[in-house]
Formats: C-alpha cells, structure tokens, sequence
C-alpha cells in the first residue's frame, strides 16, 4: 500500500534534507531534538492563538493533557 506523503512531512523532509547537506560532511547530533522543537514551539503558538488562549480547548485540539499543555508551554517560553 503506497501512502501519500503530507504536505507538512514533505516540508519536513525538505528542511531536514537542507540541514544535513548544511552539514557537508559534519556528524549530525541531536536531531529528534532539533526536528522536535523546530515544530512543537510555532504549533503550540499557532493552536493556542486558534483557541484563542484557552488551554482547555487548545489541549483538546491537540490530543494532549492540559497539564502537558502547561508544561509544554512553560518550556518554550509561552506561558504567562
């Protein structure tokens, strides 16, 4: 079964063709990290800006407990 490829995986994809060929030749390190925090941070500004700054709503929106929520956004400098 071939599965189509989301417009966000290809712009994924794309981005981390462009850091590795950055790389030339360097050894990566840490990329799950990178990759992670490069989407989590405009998400969560993106979803709660959709929620309109309710955490309950944003987190139900995300399929995330509130709390993760909460610390999620205390981590990338995004709460109160």
């Amino acid at each position: 079964m071939l599965i189509e490829e989301t417009e966000l995986a290809a712009c994924v994809r794309k981005s981390l063709n462009r850091y590795f060929k950055d790389l030339d030749g360097e050894d990566p390190s840490g990329v799950y990290e990178m990759a992670v925090q490069a989407l989590e941070k405009p998400l969560l500004m993106y979803i709660m800006d959709r929620a309109e700054g309710n955490q309950t709503r944003a987190s139900e929106m995300l399929g995330i407990n509130r709390n993760t929520l909460r610390k999620k956004l205390k981590l990338h400098g995004l709460s109160d």
